[in-house]
């Protein structure tokens, strides 16, 4: 069964990256989540590098998946990529509906300064 869900994940993570790229002026914010954490990076695609990265683990020892956590991750990613030159970016939800932690993540990091 985990077999299916994986190759399922993967379609719609591929129809979602097939639309999405991050550019220098507008990188991409990139989802992972898992049972027990979320990370998030900002990626320049053209130059395939990775400009600010954050996670849950990051947060200190209450870094279970909520959504106050997700905020933070949000926040957190938002003050490190200003502190790298980065005001505006495309999001990257890698298939995840946005819902719950993803959207708990992408309103922190509105609230952070990022626009998108």
């Amino acid at each position: 069964m985990a077999g299916k869900n994986r190759e399922r994940r993967e379609r719609i993570k591929a129809g979602v990256r097939k639309r999405i790229t991050g550019t220098t002026e507008r990188p991409r914010l990139s989802v992972f989540r898992s049972n027990r954490g979320l990370y998030v990076q900002i990626i320049d695609d053209l130059k395939g590098v990775t400009v600010a990265a954050a996670s849950t683990t990051e947060l200190g020892e209450t870094s279970k998946l909520n959504l106050e956590n997700s905020k933070n991750v949000g926040k957190k990613i938002a003050e490190k990529a200003i502190a790298s030159g980065v005001q505006s970016i495309v999001f990257d939800r890698n298939g995840y509906l946005y819902h719950g932690n993803i959207k708990a993540l992408a309103e922190g990091a509105r609230e952070g300064g990022l626009k998108f």
